[in-house]
Parts: C-alpha cells; structure tokens; sequence
C-alpha cells in the first residue's frame, strides 16, 4: 500500500457481487487493529456482515445507507465500553480504524463506502438492534465492502492550498495587509499598488 490509495480512494455505492476473498477481509481488519488508539486503549470491536438479511437491515438503518444492501459483505465498527481508558475519545479511534479499512481495501482494488451511524441515537439503536449488540457496544460506523460495478473515477484536485495555515489563522484581507506593511514596494503579488 502507497500514498497513491490515499489520492484515488472514493466512495463505491455500486458493487458487482463478487464476494470478497478471506485474506483480503484479514488484511483490512488488520490494518484497522493498527490505527493509532487514545491510550492505547484499543476498544474497538468488528463484525464482518455477509449475511443478506443483516446486510438488508443495514441499508435501512441510517440515511444513505443502501449502498449496505447492494454489498457482498460489510464490516461493522463498535466500541467497547468496558475496555476505554479515554471515553470521550473512542469515535476518533474508530474514525482512524475505518480510515485504515478503506485504504486497506482499495490497495486491493476492492471498493467501500463509509455510512456513519456514531453519535445519532436513532442510528445507533438501529444498528445495535440488527446486530444483537448488547449494551456496552456502542456501533460507530457500517463500511459497504466490494468490488466496483464499473469503472471508478477518483476524485480530483481536493487540495486547497488556501486551507493550510501556517501558525494562527490570518483572514485573506488581513495577510494582505500584514504583507503591505512588511513589504511596501511590492505590488501585484499582494494585491496592492505601486507607491
């Protein structure tokens, strides 16, 4: 896996039904069991969802949802409560696992599509339903897992440099006007004129 995965990922919605092989799915659980942890608290648990009637009652469990019942599989995320040393930390472990799956996927040629369940209520305790969770698991998240019905275009030009900041934020006309008074016989470049 390179930077490459980062740069042409994006959400798959369609799947053309080829189930996923055993070490791919290993791969991905692997990579998510790497990602960085509060604490090293580690309090994430996963359900790999192959059946169709579960998969059928994902896709009806949050908004924008249905691409879980287009899927071959998908993975469940949740936490644990019983094993957090940092509560309020557990959705960015589990942001971080997710992420890992993603790449891990697409290093793979194989697509995925993130449908957030985490911090709705109603999300939650549809999800928790479904999957028989008992109390101390709280879902975060259902990731649709696949390959692509047809061809995927990755998206483009997402970099902004105008939303990097080096330091403190400094408002566009206020960086002119810092610039102008640092540099006063400079013109074009920071919007001023010649002196």
């Amino acid at each position: 896996m390179t930077v490459e995965e980062i740069f042409t990922r994006t959400s798959v919605r369609s799947f053309d039904g080829r189930p996923v092989p055993e070490e791919d799915v290993e791969l991905m659980l692997k990579a998510a069991m790497h990602a960085p942890s509060a604490m090293n608290q580690q309090c994430w648990e996963f359900f790999v969802v192959d059946d169709v009637g579960l998969l059928q009652g994902l896709s009806r469990a949050a908004p924008y949802a249905g691409p879980v019942g287009r899927a071959p599989m998908a993975i469940v995320l949740a936490a644990d409560k019983g094993r957090m040393k940092a509560p309020k930390m557990w959705q960015q472990d589990l942001a971080a696992a997710a992420q890992n799956i993603l790449l891990a996927a697409k290093s793979r040629g194989i697509g995925t599509v993130w449908i957030g369940i985490a911090p709705h209520p109603d999300r939650m305790a549809a999800v928790s339903g479904i999957m028989g969770l008992p109390e101390g698991l709280k879902p975060f998240c259902v990731i649709a897992v696949g390959y692509p019905f047809g061809d995927v275009v990755p998206n483009e030009g997402r970099y902004k440099p105008e939303r990097v900041h080096r330091n403190r934020f400094v408002a566009k006309d206020e960086a002119s006007s810092l610039l102008r008074a640092a540099f006063p016989g400079m013109r074009s470049w920071i919007g001023g004129t010649a002196p």
